[in-house]
């Protein structure tokens, strides 16, 4: 493999990757990608000290509305730690695929909770069946007390059935729009009725409320339960397209190729059984093409996450990272909506390419960059936080200089930017001082050319 292809192969894999991870790489391809699964076998759960719910029960906080208001605070905080340990895990991964795998799936399967404890276990779900059993996967899904609250699965009982969850499974989560009828959708919802939880998140199937009558679904008839509906959806082999396509665009490319999508259909739909499908999608060729190479751009979270893979940086306070992904577009564990963050174009408009251009001198060098009196940037932070940057970081420059110390200042940019640049950047680059490794790796952070990967 060629330096460019690993490069994209972290890219899409994870957040990047340093020279001097990349020098120790075997060439073979087949090697490459199988050390990516092998080291992501293990499954390492986000555990946040949740003491403060010890012997806490419903009736408690039913009969004691102070009592209620004051564990609600906390439990909001604690989501503040929750979405700073997902960064940190995404940082420093143990299990590198997993993770970033983790990250596609809670904008597929995507879910907001207001307890601290359902968002850990939803978290921890994606987490677990990331490179998994599909069909294990949406059925763990169904079950979770984050998504039985989110899309009210747990006021869908007998007689009254509630449909948001059996619409959105058909809609967003197996088949895709137009893909089943309105009768399928009332069918589905009778199936998954008495669906519920307990204090803890534990599922609970509440059998008085289940209606175990006749149900027909998707042309099959019979008394079906949730499970019976997950099977029947993925008889069909448009859930395994639908599914293909979307990895195919997060992973690969957003503009869709219809015959390599047909051919990770075919591999999806015999089993279900991601990792088989992520590893086809790594060995083939067509994944290494030129046009593949640097043709997405990059979301908020991966955009911070692969400048700290770069550059290693520390919040002095970590409150400060959820003003980043405030800035950005994108905060972990508050989707826009049922459907999630669009992604792609949608990443990028007249504020947000403001703030990435100059955060990574925010970040890395104290704001030392030119800011006239009409720059956006100054106007936004310095003003508002009275002539004081928004952000106190700890940049850690020796890490850095160690992981590029094989990397003259002048190859750099073959590092940190990926794919072709045009040529008026490269005459632009050409300008550039490069007495600094340091500085040059600020400048072609501060391009457009690195919002993509």
């Amino acid at each position: 493999m060629t330096q460019q292809e690993l490069q994209h192969l972290y890219w899409r894999a994870g957040f990047g990757i340093n020279p001097n991870k990349l020098n120790s790489f075997f060439k073979n391809k087949q090697q490459v990608v199988e050390a990516l699964f092998d080291n992501s076998k293990s499954n390492t759960p986000i555990q946040l000290d949740l003491s403060f719910m010890e012997g806490v029960t419903s009736k408690q906080l039913k009969d004691n509305p102070e009592f209620s208001k004051e564990i609600r605070a906390k439990s909001r905080k604690k989501l503040m730690d929750l979405n700073y340990a997902w960064i940190n895990q995404l940082v420093e991964p143990k299990e590198l695929l997993r993770e970033k795998m983790t990250m596609f799936w809670a904008n597929h399967f995507v879910c907001k909770a207001n307890s601290v404890v359902y968002a850990q276990q939803f978290n921890n779900t994606l987490r677990v069946h990331a490179l998994g059993d599909f069909k294990a996967f949406v059925k763990a899904i169904s079950k979770q007390a984050a998504m039985l609250k989110y899309l009210n699965g747990n006021q869908n009982r007998k007689a009254k059935p509630n449909e948001n969850f059996a619409r959105e499974l058909m809609e967003l989560f197996t088949l895709g729009e137009g893909q089943y009828s309105e009768t399928d959708i009332k069918e589905s919802a009778r199936a998954f009725t008495g669906y519920n939880h307990d204090f803890d998140g534990n599922f609970v199937l509440a059998q008085p409320r289940h209606d175990e009558g006749l149900k027909t679904f998707l042309g099959k008839t019979g008394h079906f339960s949730g499970d019976d509906i997950v099977n029947i959806i993925l008889e069909h082999k448009q859930c395994a397209a639908f599914i293909s396509d979307k990895i195919y665009r997060y992973f690969v490319n957003p503009k869709p190729n219809q015959k390599h999508i047909e051919a990770m259909t075919g591999v999806f739909f015999k089993d279900y059984n991601i990792e088989n499908l992520m590893r086809f999608v790594f060995l083939s060729d067509w994944f290494y093409d030129d046009a593949n190479i640097g043709s997405k751009i990059k979301s908020p979270i991966e955009y911070l996450v692969g400048l700290t893979t770069t550059v290693p940086v520390k919040f002095e306070k970590e409150k400060d990272l959820i003003k980043i992904q405030k800035l950005l577009g994108q905060t972990l564990l508050n989707p826009p909506n049922v459907a999630g963050w669009k992604g792609d174009k949608a990443w990028i408009d007249a504020n947000t390419i403001m703030v990435r251009l100059k955060l990574p001198s925010v970040l890395l060098n104290s704001a030392i960059i030119a800011l006239d009196e009409h720059d956006e940037f100054k106007k936004k932070f310095m003003q508002n936080h009275k002539g004081k940057l928004p952000f106190k970081t700890i940049p850690n420059w020796t890490t850095f200089l160690e992981n590029f110390e094989t990397v003259s200042t002048e190859d750099l940019q073959d590092y940190v930017l990926q794919g072709t640049i045009n040529k008026g950047t490269a005459d632009f680059l050409k300008t550039l001082s490069k007495v600094s490794k340091q500085e040059y790796c600020i400048q072609l952070m501060s391009l457009p050319e690195y919002q993509m990967c």
